[in-house]
Parts: C-alpha cells; structure tokens; sequence
C-alpha cells in the first residue's frame, strides 16, 4: 500500500507465443494476476487463433472480468498478448480498455503499452489535423496509429515500429501481435521495465515484471535492453539494436521504491534488496531511539526490515491490510474512515511503544495523518516516521500519476512543518544521493524528486489528472 492512495503506475503488459496451439488465454490470465499491482482499473486478452484475433476487455480486477466462463470463451490459439491498466492519461471507461486492436489494409494488430509519451498531445494533434479519429483518450491509441502509418509503407511490422519510433518520446515497454509475430520493444531510456523468458514446452512469454514470467512455469532469460525490438516468431527470436544507446538509460527509479513487486528482478537488480538499502540508508542518516521498527504493507514492510536490520530495533508486524478490499471497495458516504477499512493497528505490538513507521512516499499527506492517528489510538508512545524516497517535489510525465505541485505537500511544506501536519514526533526522508546506493550502477530517473527531466516538458505542464478525476466522479 502507498503512503497516498493517489500514486499509480499505469500498466502491466504481457504476451506469449507458443509453438502448438494451446489454452494461451489462461496462460495470459495468470500472467496478468502476477501483474495485477500495477494497473486495477481495467484489463484485457486478445488471443491470435491462426490470424484471427479474438478478445475480452472489461473495467475491474482480473479476476473480476475474465470469470471461468469469460476464460472458457476465449478460442485456444499460439499467441495472446494481455495488459491490465491504471491510466495516468485518459478517463476509466471500457474505451481506454487495453490491448488496443486495429484493422487495417495489411492486416491486424494488438498493442499493449506501459508508460506515458511526454510528447503525445503533439503527436496526436498533427494525427488529427491528418484526418485521425481518435476513439480513447489514452495515448496508446496514437502509438497505434503510428505504427500503423509506418506499417502501411514497410517491408514488416518491425520495421514499422522501428520506424515509428524514431518518433516517440517519452515511456514505453510494449508489447505488439500482427497474425504471424509477437513483438516487444522498450523506448531508448529504459523508463519502464520489460523482460522475457522461455517454458521447457518452447513457449516464450514477454512481462513487465519478472514475477509474471516465473507465474507461468517459465525462467527468466534476460531484459529487454532500452531501445530494443524482439520479434518472436515461428522462425525464433531477431533482436533488432538499432535504438539502442541512442539515449541515456533513465529506469523509473519508483519500480524499484513502490512500483514492482519484491520478488521480481529488474535490469538484474532484486526489487527486495533494493527496499532493504532503502532501510539501511534511513537507519543511518535518519535514526531514532525507538522499541520497535514496523512497515506500511505492503510496500514499506522490505524497507522496515532494512532499518531494523541496520539499527538493531527489533523488526514487527504492527500493521494488518485487509487484503480483501479491491477497486470495487465503496465507502457508503464518509462516516468511516477508509484507512481504518484498509488498514488496522495490533495494539499488543505498539502500545506503550516508541515506534519507527516506515512507509515508501508521502504525497499530500492525508493518508500518513491517518495512519499516525491510528497508530496513537492503538496506544503508541512516539511515531518516528521514515519515508523509503526522497520528498515528491516536481511531476511525473513518464507513466506515474504524480502531476501537479500544487496537491504535493513536500512543494509547499519543509520537513518539520509535514511532521506536525501528519502528527508525528520526528520524520525523515531518504535522502536523493541515496538513490544510488539503491540499485548500484543502474543509471535511473528520478525527475519527481529532483526535477531532471530527461526528455522535453510536454507543453500541457498544468494538466491536473487529480482533478480531472474527482470531475469525473461527480458526473
């Protein structure tokens, strides 16, 4: 669980190839479970049956939408590519549903994508002067468009997306099946993460995370390195590097704080350990006398561990998430506390105790207050609360939800004045040169904290999707 309820990512991607015909939909169902904490609005199947396509989409968890009858529906085929979505552009409606299919004169195509272009809003605008109809707001539809421009003009649909992205900017893994080939490719910074593995039964599975790719009975081969196309095909796989190196690598440094799952490995680097450093590095530029070291769950629970370990306070489960609760989740008006729904305090573990409260980000401060205040009606003596990442002070234009200054307290507080606002007795951060003892020589974004961005500001700067959302809640 993140600090704020507001920070998300926005997608999980993934396909598979198999070389007989087999049930690829339950395949894709499992690997897009595994995935499922990186995108609970909506989710999708498009299944490839000897070049015809077809697919389920729907609003909900995966286990919402693809039921045992949904799945049964689905025809067996050699190839499926599957995606689960939090949109950070575009509204949540059944349009916005991925993967995205189009028809046209050379065939068909499915596209998945995870990530955010940060020039999107010119590429569609010179699209729709072209004579485009759009029909979602998301901006996977104008990757799709591009590469069906290109497609139109070249040899293969790889060349097409090579081509295409010459184009993009900005953040995209994403995974791409025409009749014949299932495609992958990463933008030249690496933003957001993708790898792919290999069953004994020859088939191959392309993920955003690892832990997706073990989900399914196959092993880890390797990353896909930034700017690279793999095609995978009856033939084998053709990796094709022209992309590659023509930018700096810029890993979303979040993947590794909040984003992916800790048992999954990214650019060869474990989710786990580098939460662990995360509490080191808190233990030893922000100490604190306390009796016990506990974690939000679920994010902050390996951080937790870190710091304990490091400081010697004993590590405890002071905090129970109740796992129960999904996006269907409705408070019946605001009479309840929704924190107090979703989390709840061991009072035996922290009364009478000072307490070292670990948690992955603090954006506007509501929630942290929250949890602070359950933790003193449990009867805890002092609150020091640690925060696994630097202060949030800038926008995310690369697939995280973080958008304007104006709704991040860390923009408009100092430290000292978020600690009183949250109730705590003490607060630290880790600090941003930190970061690098997180993943070693992985070289990483981390635009929100420091505001490097490595790409053009897109010029919609102010777009406010927070509130864009509550608009949409109210209609």
């Amino acid at each position: 669980m993140c600090a704020e309820t507001d920070i998300h990512e926005e997608c999980g991607v993934f396909g598979v190839i198999a070389p007989d015909v087999i049930d690829v939909a339950s395949i894709s169902y499992y690997g897009l479970y595994a995935l499922q904490h990186r995108g609970q609005e909506s989710c999708g199947i498009v299944v490839n049956d000897d070049g015809v396509f077809a697919s389920y989409k729907d609003l909900g968890l995966v286990s919402e939408v693809f039921t045992d009858d949904r799945l049964s529906r689905l025809p067996k085929g050699t190839m499926a590519v599957g995606h689960t979505r939090y949109g950070t552009t575009g509204g949540t409606n059944r349009n916005n549903c991925q993967p995205i299919e189009v028809n046209h004169q050379k065939g068909r195509m499915a596209l998945a994508h995870n990530g955010n272009l940060s020039n999107a809003a010119e590429l569609r605008n010179d699209l729709e002067l072209s004579g485009a109809i759009f029909h979602t707001t998301s901006d996977t539809e104008t990757i799709a468009y591009i590469i069906t421009k290109e497609r139109l003009k070249a040899p293969s649909i790889e060349e097409a997306l090579s081509r295409a992205m010459d184009t993009l900017d900005g953040a995209y893994s994403l995974v791409l099946m025409s009749p014949q080939k299932l495609i992958c490719a990463r933008d030249p910074y690496g933003f957001r993460p993708l790898c792919f593995g290999k069953r004994e039964d020859g088939m191959f599975v392309v993920a955003s995370e690892s832990c997706a790719i073990k989900a399914v009975g196959a092993q880890v081969i390797r990353d896909v390195e930034p700017g690279e196309i793999l095609v995978f095909s009856k033939n084998g796989i053709v990796s094709r590097k022209e992309h590659c190196h023509s930018k700096e690598k810029k890993l979303c440094i979040f993947e590794y704080i909040y984003f992916a799952r800790p048992d999954s490995v990214i650019d060869g680097i474990s989710v786990h350990a580098a939460r662990l450093n995360a509490g080191k590095i808190l233990a030893q530029t922000h100490p604190a006398k306390a009796d016990i070291v506990i974690g939000v769950p679920d994010s902050g629970l390996d951080a937790a561990l870190g710091f304990s370990r490091e400081s010697g306070i004993p590590y405890g489960i002071g905090l129970i998430k109740n796992k129960y609760i999904g996006r269907t989740f409705i408070a019946p008006g605001d009479r309840l506390d929704k924190v107090k729904i979703k989390l709840s305090a061991i009072e035996e573990a922290v009364k009478g105790k000072r307490v070292v409260l670990i948690d992955d980000s603090i954006v506007r401060g509501t929630t942290s207050g929250r949890i602070v205040k359950l933790l003193r009606e449990a009867g805890a003596k002092e609150i020091h609360m640690r925060i696994s990442s630097p202060p949030f002070l800038h926008p995310c234009y690369y697939g995280t939800d973080i958008d304007s200054e104006n709704h991040l307290i860390a923009s408009r507080y100092t430290v000292s004045e978020i600690c009183s606002r949250i109730g705590a007795d003490s607060l630290g951060y880790l600090p941003v040169e930190g970061l690098e003892k997180l993943v070693g020589n992985c070289k990483f974004c981390s635009a929100c904290f420091d505001g490097k961005y490595p790409t053009a500001i897109p010029e919609d700067v102010r777009k406010d999707r927070f509130e864009r959302r509550l608009s949409e809640k109210r209609k």
